[in-house]
């Protein structure tokens, strides 16, 4: 695998077997990104009667997500971000973005395109989700997002650089498909997470759509990790969400066992399911842990989201 550093910074051959210190990644993650104070947030997504989450929470706690992978997939795939009037809320404080610009994509016509395409599903998410919410006045404003720090800290915690490397997201075509790792895998299983508590059935449909779209992103994005021998490194990011999250709800695209004509075989995992092959469920704290890359309960803001999410469930 060939993941792109600073030309002075060092670390693990292509393909080595690391093993991944997860106490020390969380150290040197809360350090990177200045967390060892406090930070304000809201906290409400453990029980939904008791805490009388409403659809439009759980569909702005989604939004929130949307507007996250948008900006990224729109900078990496076009050089630009959500327009000002996809961004605007009535609800919590408008934030700008940091970090990001088109990857150049030289030799790489194929997955270009898939980036292209990947952006414009998510860009059309936030439209489709605003719309749902009745607009601007519904929905939550963009909140503040890190896609430059936020991705250095990652990838120093989960042991992808060296502990000074830094790791530049949109700095080679592979960089930009295991920062796409970090996203997908996060998305479905957020979604699965949250169905049990949308009450509205339409809103559930509506959900189980973004739901399966989200799927096809990570299927593509895990299989060409897979193709292209990055393998172990999506193995240290799944460690390190599992780590965080305090779930085990995550693999890599290492290659796993399944049992053939009378015994076991080698196979790819593309697709992380549980023993009865079925995609994995995060609630709202475990998937708030991961893009604030904070363990701590309840979660504090930081990460892709330095001032928190904005809504209810944040």
């Amino acid at each position: 695998m060939t993941i792109e550093t600073d030309k002075n910074d060092t670390f693990g051959p292509a393909g080595d077997s690391r093993v991944l210190n997860y106490a020390a990644g969380r150290r040197a993650f809360l350090a990177t990104l200045g967390l060892g104070a406090a930070a304000a947030f809201t906290y409400r997504p453990t029980d939904a009667k008791a805490q009388s989450i409403t659809d439009n929470d759980i569909l702005n706690f989604a939004l929130n997500l949307e507007y996250l992978e948008a900006e990224f997939y729109l900078r990496a795939a076009f050089g630009r971000g959500l327009s000002d009037s996809d961004v605007v809320g009535g609800i919590g404080t408008l934030g700008p973005v940091s970090g990001g610009r088109a990857v150049d994509f030289t030799g790489e016509p194929l997955i270009q395109s898939y980036a292209r395409e990947i952006a414009a599903d998510e860009e059309n998410h936030v439209k489709f989700i605003r719309r749902a919410l009745g607009g601007a006045n519904g929905s939550v404003a963009r909140p503040q997002i890190d896609l430059n720090a936020s991705f250095t800290a990652l990838a120093r915690a989960a042991g992808l650089v060296a502990p000074n490397a830094s790791f530049d997201a949109f700095g080679s075509v592979n960089n930009f498909l295991l920062a796409s790792f970090v996203f997908e895998d996060v998305g479905v299983t957020a979604y699965k997470g949250a169905s049990p508590l949308i009450q509205n059935r339409g809103v559930l449909e509506a959900a189980a759509g973004l739901l399966a779209v989200e799927a096809y992103h990570a299927g593509l994005i895990r299989t060409l990790c897979y193709v292209r021998n990055l393998r172990d490194a999506t193995t240290l990011i799944s460690n390190f969400r599992d780590s965080i999250s305090g779930a085990e709800a995550d693999q890599g695209v290492n290659d796993t066992a399944v049992f053939g004509n009378g015994s076991f075989v080698s196979s790819s995992n593309i697709v992380p399911t549980d023993d009865a092959a079925i995609a994995f469920s995060r609630t709202p704290a475990q998937v708030l842990n991961i893009v604030y890359a904070n363990p701590t309960l309840p979660p504090k803001a930081g990460g892709f989201f330095p001032f928190s999410m904005n809504g209810n469930i944040r």
